[in-house]
């Protein structure tokens, strides 16, 4: 078992049997839903398994990793995907269910990363509460941002007292608050380490933090982490020193000792930062062809979609946290190897 050479090899002892395993992320789901829902004010509802490719709607990731993509017998000339995100779905979504500021959705999404390098905490199949928000003009802003995450954290903080209720030998052990940071100032504070590795030292000092920036160039040359230029702002500048109204809750996960992502987030992309993010990333071209950009690109343009901001919570990641998995493939479902199912047996890791 491997997670690019991060994780440790020590011994490992399931605290919960399979059985009690199935009833705790029932249990966790359950509680988190409703929670959460009411805590941002988000409304359920359902979300594609398909889009076709030319409406851009699909998440691109980091740019590079590809969906998986067919034509349909009853529709040849344009091809379709399986969504990896719907990142801008939701936004448009908004707009479909005319909610107005304040007001959201989320989904139960499940969705098909086929180019996924699989390890501990990575699987092609993704599970993840995406959710969406409306907000006003002045609420593109740190502080708003901020607002949000700690509000989703409470509510994390919430499922892990009810878990550890129902099953005491899950103790609590997140902190009180999420600290905050921004990716130039671990940059500053950790020059000689790669971004994963800082993140791993936060984590571990803070127990739970919220990193601020992902996507935007540091002063290095390249950016802490990958961000598609169409969906999370990420190249607004802040104050004199910082760039970015997007981030990740990472917390410390004390079976894997390490850095652990449970959630990807920010306030959305105004026409001023798409074609700023646009031309930082090189495809500045599209705007010169308004009439070839994909139907969501124009609609930001047009100003038609609402502001807005969302992001995915990471359903398997909660249920391997607080349930102190030791691989995503003992909360989840998926498809594995036989030679990673043999390796991970040999640890102790029993896979679905």
């Amino acid at each position: 078992m491997t997670d690019s050479g991060r994780t440790p090899r020590r011994s490992y002892r399931k605290v919960l049997g399979e059985a009690e395993t199935e009833s705790a992320i029932c249990e966790l789901r359950r509680f988190f839903e409703s929670r959460f829902s009411q805590a941002l004010n988000l409304r359920q509802v359902r979300g594609p398994v398909l889009v076709y490719s030319d409406t851009g709607i699909n998440d691109a990731l980091d740019g590079v990793m590809q969906p998986v993509r067919f034509r349909l017998a009853s529709d040849p000339e344009r091809s379709v995907e399986i969504v990896q995100s719907l990142a801008k779905w939701k936004r448009a979504a908004l707009a479909h269910f005319g909610m107005q500021p304040g007001e959201g959705l989320w989904v139960d999404m499940l969705a098909v990363r086929p180019d996924e390098e699989l390890d501990a905490i990575h699987s092609v199949t993704v599970d993840q509460w995406d959710w969406e928000k409306a907000i006003r003009e002045e609420q593109r802003s740190v502080e708003y941002l901020k607002e949000t995450v700690r509000t989703i954290y409470d509510v994390i903080r919430q499922t892990e007292r009810r878990i550890s209720e129902k099953w005491p030998q899950l103790r609590a052990s997140l902190p009180k608050d999420v600290a905050f940071v921004h990716t130039e100032d671990l940059e500053e504070r950790y020059p000689n380490l790669a971004p994963p590795e800082r993140e791993d030292r936060e984590a571990e000092k803070e127990g739970a933090c919220f990193v601020i920036g992902i996507g935007h160039r540091l002063r290095a040359g390249v950016p802490h982490g990958a961000r598609s230029p169409d969906y999370d702002d990420w190249s607004s500048r802040t104050d004199p020193a910082h760039f970015g109204l997007n981030g990740d809750i990472i917390v410390w996960h004390p079976v894997l000792r390490r850095a652990f992502e449970l959630s990807s987030m920010g306030i959305r992309v105004d026409p001023s930062a798409l074609r700023e993010q646009l031309r930082l990333s090189g495809l500045r071209g599209r705007m010169l062809l308004p009439m070839n950009l994909p139907d969501y690109h124009r609609q930001v343009l047009s100003q038609t979609l609402p502001q807005s901001i969302g992001g995915g919570i990471g359903q398997s990641r909660l249920c391997m946290l607080l349930l102190r998995k030791k691989h995503i493939g003992e909360v989840q479902f998926s498809v594995w190897p036989q030679q990673l199912r043999q390796a991970c047996r040999k640890m102790g890791v029993q896979l679905r």
